[in-house]
């Protein structure tokens, strides 16, 4: 008979390295506590790493770099499908995804329709911040983030080439979900966005 350790190892083993798991995915096979105490001496054997507390990952190795982490941006989608959550990158998250700085923040903000919480991913942390509906509206990859962005920068506060890269950016978007994620800015926001869509045209 097969143990609870050894069914976590086949389902583990059958995703591709990189892939994350959470406590709740094996389940099935026993109760919350017999299951924790067998994913953490899966760790201890180096079969798993834990990422944080409930998240595990099954380590991609890379044949030059090692061993390498899943990043903050691919734990935070795996928390938003396993929650069935909208999220939206944030602030300086926002403005790093669009190449408006070259810094990348301590912590990553999403704004979230699910649970708002704090994962600790030691020095660094992902935070989920509730949103009202409207705000986690927009369809549009690109157009989602330079509201975010502007935000963030400020009203009136864009350098003409923070403007410049900005509307660089709104011309990859599909012209359908910019006209569409236009309507959810605020005003001064929507002066700027319109600009890509009339050099779309």
């Amino acid at each position: 008979m097969q143990s609870l350790e050894d069914k976590i190892l086949e389902k583990i083993k059958k995703a591709k390295r990189g892939s994350l798991f959470f406590t709740e995915d094996f389940l099935r096979f026993g109760t919350a506590k017999a299951v924790a105490k067998a994913l953490e001496r899966l760790v201890k054997r180096g079969a798993l790493e834990r990422i944080a507390r409930g998240i595990y990952a099954r380590i991609h190795i890379d044949p030059i770099l090692g061993p390498v982490k899943p990043g903050t941006e691919e734990i935070a989608k795996a928390i938003s499908k396993r929650d069935k959550a909208r999220i939206i990158p944030t602030g300086r998250m926002a403005m790093s995804a669009l190449g408006l700085s070259t810094q990348v923040p301590v912590n990553a903000v999403y704004l979230t329709d699910g649970a708002a919480r704090h994962i600790n991913l030691g020095k660094r942390k992902i935070v989920f911040k509730k949103a009202a509906p409207k705000n986690l509206s927009a369809i549009g990859a690109i157009s989602s983030l330079v509201i975010q962005a502007l935000k963030e920068i400020g009203k009136g506060k864009a350098t003409d080439e923070e403007l410049g890269i900005i509307l660089k950016q709104l011309q990859k978007e599909e012209p359908h979900r910019l006209e569409h994620d236009i309507r959810l800015a605020p005003e001064w926001i929507r002066v700027i966005m319109r600009k890509a869509l009339k050099s779309n045209e």
